[in-house]
């Protein structure tokens, strides 16, 4: 039986970690995200979905989905405030790290200065770090992806950055000796990057615990493809297609669509799925259980790319040249199902072709219905109308790729939609209530679970748009200045409980 047969409903707020206010500049795994426990209380509210939390950087855009690495967690995201209360540094010290809350994050500056407290950190650490059974435990329980990526990142210090197409050769093609040598040259640096991911992977399961403490549940966010510059490329090469130089063959992508007239061109080798085929799945059998260890769900972005995948030929200027291929995604799924539940979240926005729909359906997987989406001329067959939403999903008002509502009805909303949007709310509606108005179409829909951001609970403006998909620069840095008030979280405890979303009545809801 489906698990969504019997009337399962729940609720949330999307937010990524970065959003949250504090003194240190950009939002992080400390008190401001166990913070959310308490808002998700007031609300009724069972789910925090965030975006991936993997490293990334100014020469990758900031971007949560272009990473070095699939597996590791982002320094930037460690809490100094949790450092202070495990005595590992003073309040003193912490407060040269500290940044006055703006509602846009500067990442040049806080990247530096997260570095800089690790560093200090480490400096202290290192002579005994192995010695302490916790660390060699974590290092152990890790080392299928941590010796790569500390090494990696490492090397990549080493040579100035430089992608590691352009490093020597006997390290671009992992040659023992290479390793051995240059491995034993970067031990401290090598060091340090492990001890990064020790106090990283320590929040994040401190935060994961106390939600699940209090019959909340974590969502994570599942990057579908990994960058080429990255630890995993690096060291799984014959997992992806790549020339005989190493760069990619083939480009993943979109083709034109509502986001982009011309595509969107990622820049990421596709996979070579007859090698992963041939190691029964096992890179991605990991990298979804070691999601799934720290998260109780994930989304999976791209979903549709493992019904059937857009290649883009190397060189190409536009996403527009390239070409469906198939993706086995049935096998993988078989694989996976029979580690445990799939608590996955299947990103299925976009082109989506009946083998896609059948796909998630088969492994019972909640697909995702964006309400912005189910406006305009279509309205009445869209999948995106509040009306025509199926149990078997996940609804938002937007993703992170969408505007803010309020922005969405300032900017993006024709005069007509604004009237379907009033008809169907019952009310006249406004910029100053649009977004109540779509979170409580989403709450009131058949969807199984539904959520809002947390730009939408604060009724901000398109200055709080977070990600606008085929622009490289000016993304990910709108954060919140504050959180919402007894009176808004009220309304939406209130709204909860009516649609049958109250987080009290579905006590199994992290492993149902």
């Amino acid at each position: 039986m489906s698990r969504f047969s019997e009337g399962w409903r729940a609720a949330g707020l999307m937010t990524h970690v970065t959003t949250l206010p504090n003194n240190y500049g950009v939002g992080d795994l400390g008190p401001t995200a166990q913070k959310m426990i308490e808002i998700l209380k007031q609300a009724n509210l069972t789910f925090w979905q965030i975006l991936p939390v993997a490293p990334t950087g100014p020469s990758l855009g900031d971007s949560p989905y272009s990473a070095y690495s699939a597996f590791a967690g982002h320094e930037l995201l460690i809490s100094p405030e949790l450092l202070i209360r495990d005595k590992r540094l003073s309040e003193s010290e912490a407060a040269s790290f500290q940044v006055p809350l703006t509602d846009q994050v500067n990442f040049p500056q806080v990247l530096k200065n997260k570095a800089a407290l690790i560093n200090l950190l480490f400096s202290r650490e290192a002579k005994t770090l192995l010695a302490q059974d916790d660390f060699l435990d974590f290092c152990h329980d890790h080392g299928a992806w941590l010796n790569d990526y500390a090494f990696f990142m490492a090397a990549k210090d080493d040579f100035g950055g430089l992608p590691w197409t352009k490093w020597p050769n006997e390290l671009k093609w992992r040659e023992d000796w290479a390793l051995a040598q240059h491995g034993e040259r970067l031990f401290k640096p090598i060091l340090r990057y492990k001890f990064g991911q020790f106090l990283f992977f320590q929040q994040l399961w401190e935060l994961k615990r106390l939600f699940n403490e209090a019959g909340l549940a974590l969502i994570g966010d599942t990057a579908f493809y990994v960058n080429h510059d990255s630890a995993d490329v690096w060291a799984n090469q014959g997992l992806f297609c790549l020339d005989k130089n190493g760069l990619p063959a083939l480009q993943a992508g979109v083709p034109p669509d509502y986001f982009a007239k011309n595509g969107q061109l990622w820049g990421n080798p596709v996979f070579f799925w007859r090698a992963h085929r041939a190691t029964g799945f096992s890179w991605w059998k990991y990298r979804l259980s070691h999601c799934l260890r720290y998260f109780d769900w994930t989304r999976l972005d791209h979903f549709r790319a493992l019904a059937g995948y857009w290649a883009v030929p190397a060189g190409a200027e536009t996403a527009a040249s390239g070409r469906w291929q198939p993706a086995p995604g049935e096998e993988l799924f078989r694989d996976l199902a029979q580690q445990g539940p799939l608590n996955i979240i299947a990103e299925d926005l976009g082109v989506i072709t009946p083998d896609v729909t059948r796909l998630r359906q088969n492994f019972q997987l909640p697909g995702m219905r964006v309400l912005q989406f189910g406006f305009g001329q279509d309205q009445p067959l869209s999948l995106h109308a509040p009306f025509r939403i199926e149990p078997d999903n996940f609804v938002y008002a937007g993703t992170h790729d969408n505007n803010t509502t309020r922005g969405w009805f300032r900017q993006e909303c024709l005069v007509s939609d604004q009237e379907r949007l009033s008809y169907l709310a019952g009310y006249p509606v406004s910029e100053l209530n649009a977004a109540w108005a779509l979170t409580r179409l989403a709450w009131l829909s058949p969807a199984s679970v539904a959520l809002t951001s947390l730009a939408d609970l604060l009724n901000l403006n398109e200055t709080a748009r977070f990600n606008i998909p085929g622009t490289a620069t000016g993304n990910w840095s709108w954060r919140a200045t504050r959180f919402p008030d007894s009176r808004i979280l009220g309304d939406l405890a209130e709204l909860t409980a009516i649609s049958g979303r109250d987080n009290q009545a579905h006590p199994n809801i992290l492993t149902y």
